[in-house]
């Protein structure tokens, strides 16, 4: 692990919630959304998230470098921090997926395989560029067919979005003054499509920060703290899933978290109210109870609790059941 002190979690100034919320979705390995105005600390908190991971392990270090390689670079090593990939706004297709003449070479989200895939300012993407991740983060690989030559790439990056509440980013901020029209302001968000918020497990709302400087009475977390926490969270995991295929809870299917592995009906009673007013899809549903087993590793409970879906259902958007 490579120490950047310039990227120190503990230098998050109130922002609580938001780094009890990074930590959980390092945990679980879980896709996090975080909306909020400009200076609100969005990039900020994403540019941490890597340095909470835990190490690489050889076949994950191998296949960054062998990507890398593939992507062009000329200088590769062997790195076990998790890759980081902040493709701009005005990035095309093509340099998210990859593609290219004669060789097919590797995207943004193959570079980000193992690590994670940063897209700042979100509402600013083409519709199409994004729609482009819809596939990925279900199947983990991306298929490449450019002129009767064909390349599979993997692709199991945990994604990040930052976004702005509209193009001016003042829609909502108290004490702020949006000027932008209600067309516009519905065209930004619909950027971020129904399918693509649907594989979203974490819906993080951010305000500004109203205090320069932290309050002495709320207990800071440095990255060093963080890390010691994902790693043990995850270690957990990887025991109550180790007659599995699978280790982190972001990978177990659906199918398995609703049949062998179900809590008691009383336990997924919010869950269920949510899935039949609407409010949830049963993908959703799904992704729900894998935050809530994180939740639950990060706690060290070793069964899933009531509490533990409740602060689930917090993590999408503060939904109540």
């Amino acid at each position: 692990m490579v120490e950047d002190d310039a990227l120190e979690l503990a230098d998050v100034v109130g922002q609580a919630d938001a780094v009890d919320a990074l930590v959980v979705a390092a945990a679980g390995g879980h896709h996090m959304l975080m909306s909020g105005p400009p200076g609100a600390g969005k990039t900020m908190l994403a540019r941490r998230l890597p340095g909470i991971l835990p190490d690489l392990d050889d076949e994950a270090a191998l296949s960054v470098a062998s990507v890398r390689s593939l992507s062009g670079e000329t200088v590769v090593h062997l790195s076990r921090t998790p890759p980081f990939e902040s493709p701009h706004h005005g990035a095309s297709a093509a340099a998210l997926i990859g593609g290219g003449s004669g060789v097919v070479r590797p995207g943004a989200i193959a570079r980000a395989s193992e690590g994670v895939l940063f897209l700042d300012e979100g509402g600013e993407f083409p519709a199409s560029v994004l729609d482009a991740l819809r596939q990925p983060l279900e199947s983990g690989v991306i298929h490449l067919h450019r002129s009767g030559v064909a390349a599979t790439y993997p692709a199991r990056f945990q994604l990040v979005v930052a976004t702005n509440p509209c193009p001016c980013g003042q829609y909502g901020v108290p004490g702020g003054a949006c000027e932008c029209a209600p067309q516009a302001i519905r065209r930004y968000t619909r950027r971020l499509s129904g399918p693509l918020l649907d594989r979203i497990d974490i819906d993080l709302r951010l305000q500004r920060v109203s205090a320069a400087r932290r309050d002495n009475e709320v207990p800071t977390i440095t990255t060093r703290q963080a890390r010691a926490i994902v790693i043990g969270a995850r270690e957990r995991a990887a025991r109550r899933w180790a007659d599995t295929p699978w280790s982190r809870n972001a990978d177990v299917p659906g199918t398995w978290l609703r049949g062998p592995a179900a809590p008691p009906i009383d336990i997924l009673r919010p869950l269920d109210t949510a899935l039949r007013r609407g409010a949830l899809t049963l993908r959703g549903y799904d992704r729900l109870l894998r935050v809530a087993w994180t939740v639950a590793d990060i706690a060290g409970h070793g069964e899933l609790t009531a509490d533990d879906v409740g602060r689930a259902l917090y993590l999408r958007r503060g939904m109540s059941a």
